[in-house]
């Protein structure tokens, strides 16, 4: 398995902590009763940029060479690490450039615009990787990815030392799957807490790689589509050490309703006044779909970002 160790883990939180935000981990009222549990949401939808994943790019450029530094770095995301990678880069003053896709939402476009990096933007979710990862070679940058490096898997698993931190006794913890990054790290710290931990990872049947690839038990191409969760697109690259992870570490994956993830928004809003993209909305519909899972337990649902397209926002809370 790969080399991803508790200590390290450890360490990650102590280098990243005086650049991020601790995010509240606070009870649902609504949810614990609809579901007869105590639900709690770790928001890391307050988190800077809006998104976690701030916490793992730092790690891992706090970690280049000096001559790394020098040259500077590459990415591809279609937004949320893209943005962590710009903010890492300023704290850090890295050269960095970012490839996104053509059809990036707007939202997650001019939010990366705020940050003096380079945008590289054509190609489809499925693509932008393998093209940063040529651009890598012939320039001489280093190549980042938002989820295939140890490193930033560590960043991501201080997720659950903070869930920790405030709650000791914790059964199931749910998580959004996208290339893996944040439910590995987060799933192989609370099994290292706690065997016994439940750890669920969801996504929608328009973003379903890693589902598919999870079921099939090998990583496998899947034809994926428009989703309201669109932080999930994008595939896996072969030999991806998240899959790995997830293979020992995550007890289930599961699929949900894009009509759910529109519920999800909602309720988020009108009842915990808290600001969620599709992708961080996932885990909240899987609650909304499975009310009777989780009797008597403690349940926390992880919401990883709240970079959704204003028109959009209005356009599902007005559905409601």
């Amino acid at each position: 398995m790969s080399d991803l160790h508790l200590d390290a883990i450890r360490e990650a939180y102590q280098k990243i902590k005086e650049f991020v935000r601790k995010t509240p981990l606070i009870h649902s009222a609504y949810l614990s009763e609809l579901c007869g549990n105590n639900v709690y949401l770790k928001l890391e939808n307050l988190q800077l940029t809006n998104a976690f994943k701030i916490r793992g790019a730092l790690n891992r450029m706090l970690k280049l060479s000096t001559e790394e530094k020098t040259y500077g770095i590459i990415t591809a995301s279609s937004g949320n690490h893209a943005q962590g990678i710009a903010l890492a880069a300023k704290h850090l003053k890295i050269p960095a450039k970012i490839v996104i896709p053509k059809n990036i939402s707007e939202a997650k476009l001019n939010k990366i615009k705020q940050y003096n990096v380079e945008i590289i933007q054509e190609g489809d979710f499925d693509e932008i990787e393998s093209k940063a990862r040529a651009l890598s070679t012939q320039e001489g940058l280093t190549y980042i990815s938002p989820y295939n490096d140890l490193n930033i898997i560590e960043g991501q698993g201080t997720i659950a030392l903070e869930i920790y931190e405030e709650l000791e006794n914790v059964d199931v913890i749910i998580v959004p799957i996208g290339g893996g990054g944040l439910i590995s790290g987060i799933a192989f710290t609370a099994k290292a807490l706690n065997p016994d931990i439940k750890i669920i990872g969801v996504q929608t049947k328009g973003a379903s790689t890693m589902y598919n690839s999870w079921k099939a038990g090998k990583i496998i191409e899947v034809e994926e589509f428009n989703t309201i969760a669109e932080g999930l697109l994008g595939g896996l690259e072969a030999g991806a050490i998240t899959f790995e992870i997830i293979q020992t570490n995550v007890d289930e994956i599961v699929l949900i309703d894009e009509e759910s993830v529109e519920k999800a928004i909602r309720l988020l809003w009108e009842l915990e006044g808290q600001i969620v993209e599709g992708a961080g909305a996932t885990v909240v519909a899987f609650l909304l779909e499975n009310t009777q899972e989780f009797k008597n337990k403690n349940v926390v649902a992880v919401i990883s970002g709240g970079n959704i397209k204003e028109s959009l926002f209005k356009e599902i809370l007005a559905k409601g």
